[in-house]
C-alpha cells in the first residue's frame, strides 16, 4: 500500500535534480511537495529520514503516449478503473504521470475516454495529466495498427468538440494534409497540443501546419513519410523545424539508434522526448491482448498484430531511458530530462514537474545501476517496487 508521511528527508548516493547529479545530498518533502534539496550535513536532526543505499533519485518520468498497461487497454475499457490500473503498472517502470492515449475509434468511445479522464482527475488520480487522442484523422496508407474503417476525415463538428475540451490537457495526433490551416489554428487557439502522425504530409504541408500552430510529431520516423533527396517529407520537416517537439520510441524495434542520435543532434535542446507508446503487456502477466477484437502478441520483444504490423511497444519509461543511455549513447542526464523535464515543458507543467526543487511536486523515481526501479513517489506517496 502507498505510504505517506508529512515530513521526510530522502537521501541517495546520487540525486539528479533535473540539471545535475548531486552527491551527499537529500531532498525534504512535506505534504507532497519538495521543500529543499540540501547537503546531508545540513539535514535537520529531527526529520524522519529515508536512506536509499544504492542508485539514483530523479524526477518521476512523464509519458506522453500510453495506450495500456497491467493487461488492460484504454480503448477496450475507457474507464477510471482502467486508468488506475495503467498508472499502477507503469509506476513500476518509473512513470509517475502520463497522458493516457486513446487510438482511432468511434466518436462515442472517444467521448467515453474523455469522460474517464475527467472522472480520474476529479476522483483524485494525480498521475493522470490529461488525454492523448491519437486519430482517427489519419492518412489511411500510414495507419499502422489502427483499424482502416476507423480512419476518416475531420468534420466541423469534430473541431467544435475538440475545442470544447478546454478543462483538460489534450494532445491530438492527426495527419495535417487532411486538415486546413484554419482548422489547425482553431484547435491550437483552444489550447490543444497538436501533433502530426500517421501521415504522408510533405515538407511544405508540415511547415504550413507549424505556421498555424502545430507543435509536435508523434513517434518520430514511424508511420510517416520518410526523408528523401528532393522531398524532405514529414521526417525532414520534423528534424529542421525547430518549433516542433518530437516523441521517439526508444525500444530497439521502432527506430534505429543512429536515427535517434541524428534526431537528438538536429533538434534544439528540449525538443526530443522519450515516449513508450506502451500497450497492455507492460506491468501485466499476459503476452497477448485484444485490440479491435484482434489478437496482438509479443514476439522477441516486439508487439505485432495478425498482419505482422508493429502495434505499440512493450516497454516502460525506464526501458526507454536505459536504451537511450546504452545503444543510442546519449548522456544519462539528458536521457532523464527527455523522460521528465522536457515532457513537462511541452505540457507547460515545468514549473511544477520535471525537477527536484523547492516548490515542485514530490514526484520521484529511484532506480539502480541496472535500471531497475526500486521506489517511486507520487505527490509524496511512496511505492516500493523491489
Amino acid at each position: 500500500m502507498p505510504e505517506r508521511v508529512n515530513t521526510i528527508a530522502i537521501s541517495a548516493p546520487s540525486i539528479f535534480d533535473g540539471a545535475r547529479f548531486l552527491r551527499d545530498h537529500c531532498v525534504t518533502i512535506r505534504e507532497g511537495e519538495v521543500q529543499q534539496l540540501l547537503p546531508l550535513e545540513n539535514l535537520p536532526a529531527h526529520l524522519q529520514q529515508v536512506s536509499l543505499p544504492t542508485g539514483i533519485l530523479a524526477p518521476g518520468f512523464i509519458d506522453l503516449q500510453v495506450n495500456g498497461g497491467g493487461d488492460l487497454m484504454f480503448n477496450n475499457e475507457p474507464s477510471e478503473a482502467t486508468l488506475a490500473v495503467m498508472l499502477d503498472a507503469h509506476r513500476a517502470t518509473g512513470t509517475t504521470t502520463m497522458m493516457p492515449t486513446f487510438i482511432s475509434d468511434t466518436a462515442a468511445r472517444r467521448k467515453a475516454a474523455v469522460a474517464a479522464v475527467r472522472d480520474a482527475r476529479s476522483g483524485g488520480n494525480r498521475g493522470i495529466l490529461g488525454i492523448h487522442l491519437e486519430g482517427p484523422y489519419f492518412e489511411v496508407a500510414r495507419r499502422g495498427a489502427h483499424r482502416a474503417e476507423m480512419i476518416r476525415r475531420v468534420r466541423d463538428e469534430d473541431i467544435a468538440w475538440l475545442c470544447s475540451l478546454q478543462d483538460l490537457r489534450v494532445i491530438v495526433t492527426l495527419a495535417p494534409e487532411h486538415i486546413s490551416p484554419e482548422q489547425i489554428r482553431s484547435l491550437t487557439d483552444s489550447g490543444i497540443h497538436l501533433c502530426a502522425g500517421h501521415t504522408n504530409a510533405s515538407y511544405a504541408q508540415i511547415s504550413a501546419a507549424v505556421a498555424a500552430g502545430m507543435e509536435g510529431i508523434t513517434h518520430l520516423y514511424n508511420a510517416m513519410g520518410p526523408l528523401a533527396s528532393r522531398e524532405p517529407g514529414t521526417v525532414g520537416a520534423a528534424l529542421v523545424e525547430d518549433a516542433l517537439w518530437a516523441g521517439v520510441i526508444a525500444d530497439g524495434h521502432h527506430v534505429h539508434p543512429a536515427n535517434i542520435r541524428l534526431a537528438h543532434r538536429a533538434k534544439p535542446e528540449g525538443r526530443l522526448v522519450l515516449v513508450t507508446d506502451a500497450m497492455a503487456t507492460v506491468g501485466g502477466t499476459q503476452d497477448t491482448f485484444s485490440l479491435y477484437d484482434e489478437q496482438v502478441s509479443a514476439r522477441d520483444g516486439r508487439l505485432v498484430n495478425a498482419e505482422g504490423v508493429l502495434a505499440g511497444s512493450a516497454i516502460g519509461m525506464i526501458d526507454a531511458v536505459r536504451y537511450a543511455a546504452g545503444p543510442v549513447g546519449l548522456p544519462l542526464d539528458e536521457c532523464l530530462r527527455m523522460a521528465s523535464l522536457y515532457p513537462a515543458a511541452i505540457l507547460e507543467l515545468d514549473n511544477r514537474l520535471g525537477r527536484i526543487a523547492s516548490g515542485y511536486r514530490a514526484d520521484l523515481v529511484h532506480f539502480d545501476d541496472q535500471f531497475r526501479v526500486h521506489n517511486t513517489w507520487l505527490v509524496g506517496e511512496r511505492r516500493q517496487h523491489l
